[in-house]
């Protein structure tokens, strides 16, 4: 495609971002992009806008700055390719295998997407796992189930004998493959037998201190620099425990005020969770809802506050919490974990300590296995304390304590 003068093709999609209410600074980025394009054409000899990545690459060195010039890329070729305007949504999107794979890997995917559940996000996981995997077997030239060997799947989990896939990774493509095992038979049987296996490597999971809880609490109620909007998403995560995604994706049909209920079906597991609305949370949301919420069509409850107004995303609620965090003067060291998901480590550790029994807790937390909160045992030093031994029978030096 001619890639010239795309200032006058472009002319159309600047005036859709006016419109729509765009940022000035935002279409002017669009602008300088479509003028850098065209004034570098010819020296960088590109043939179409897809070879102009690469490219970017090479020039933009820092990661953040690349992503910015690569997402004002990708709103410009939608554009001009495919007459596509942009909907408020990020264009910097992680690379999906599933459009380059054959055709019967493709079919194996499609029908282990749809058995795990099209609104399950653990379906989303399923699809890009299977999608990378076939794509690396296809680029060792296996191009079919039956040709498939041990020795290519082993060469795809690993290189050198060391691990170049997560647990993850292997587990969503195991899952998918199983799935699909009443309808491919020994086919699939015999590629599962092939998974390496691969330990799950958790590291201790991080939570809140009450002294980190008693200064989040102070700032919200006493920092008026802190929005509704934060205000809300914080005391939804720290007295429900739902996860960054779920409160991403409340709509306000989700919210049942007669009954005091939050009523959901869970992203990540594809199941229903009803919890209680506890005063303290009802009434942030709703203050939130009445003086801030913007005035629009979308059925989601947090929305961005520019235009065009979008349901704001799990990284936009890490963000929010980093600066919340950052205000209450906790968790600022390098390596201290600040994002929402440290909420719901508080509700499983503090139910715990509470003496609440186990399933009770999971089924508060919406867990489709009861196994998922042994994670959290690691961290429930109330009873890790009980079974501590004590050292007094142990040949110690008594200074060794003083080092």
């Amino acid at each position: 495609m001619d890639i010239f003068n795309l200032n006058e093709k472009v002319k159309e999609l600047v005036s859709y971002l006016q419109d729509t209410g765009y940022s000035a600074m935002y279409i002017d980025y669009v602008k300088k992009m479509a003028e850098w394009l065209s004034g570098n054409a010819g020296h960088y000899k590109w043939k179409s806008l897809a070879d102009v990545e690469p490219t970017l690459k090479e020039l933009w060195s820092n990661k953040y700055t690349y992503r910015n010039k690569v997402r004002l890329l990708r709103i410009i070729s939608q554009y001009i390719e495919n007459g596509l305007l942009p909907n408020g949504h990020k264009h910097y999107i992680r690379p999906h295998h599933y459009e380059l794979i054959g055709e019967e890997y493709r079919s194996i995917t499609d029908l282990a997407f749809n058995i795990v559940g099209r609104h399950c996000k653990f379906s989303t996981n399923v699809k890009y796992a299977l999608s990378s995997f076939f794509f690396r077997l296809q680029e060792m030239g296996v191009y079919s189930l039956e040709s498939i060997t041990e020795n290519a799947v082993l060469e795809v989990f690993s290189k050198n004998r060391k691990s170049k896939m997560s647990h993850s990774l292997k587990y969503s493509v195991e899952y998918g493959l199983k799935a699909c095992l009443p309808h491919y038979g020994k086919s699939v049987e015999r590629i599962i037998a092939y998974l390496p296996s691969i330990p799950n490597i958790r590291k201790n999971i991080q939570y809140l201190t009450e002294k980190e809880l008693t200064a989040i609490r102070h700032t919200l109620e006493n920092d008026g620099t802190i929005s509704l909007q934060d205000k809300a998403i914080i005391t939804l995560a720290m007295y429900t425990g739902l996860r960054g995604c779920d409160i991403s994706a409340l709509t306000l049909d989700n919210f049942d005020w007669e009954h005091d209920l939050i009523k959901i079906t869970q992203a990540k597991t594809g199941q229903p969770l009803t919890l209680p609305l506890r005063a303290v949370v009802g009434n942030i949301v709703f203050d939130y809802l009445l003086h801030e919420r913007p005035k629009c069509m979308e059925p989601y409850v947090f929305l961005t506050v520019r235009v065009p107004h979008r349901r704001l995303h799990t990284g936009n609620l890490d963000a929010i919490c980093s600066k919340v965090m950052r205000k209450a003067g906790i968790r600022q060291g390098e390596n201290e974990r600040k994002s929402i998901h440290l909420f719901r480590h508080h509700v499983a550790t503090a139910l715990l300590q509470a003496g609440v029994q186990q399933p009770v807790i999971s089924a508060a937390l919406g867990h489709a296995s009861p196994d998922s909160l042994d994670r959290y045992l690691s961290a429930e030093f109330k009873r890790l304390k009980e079974c501590s031994l004590s050292i007094e029978a142990f040949p110690v030096r008594k200074d060794i304590f003083d080092i």
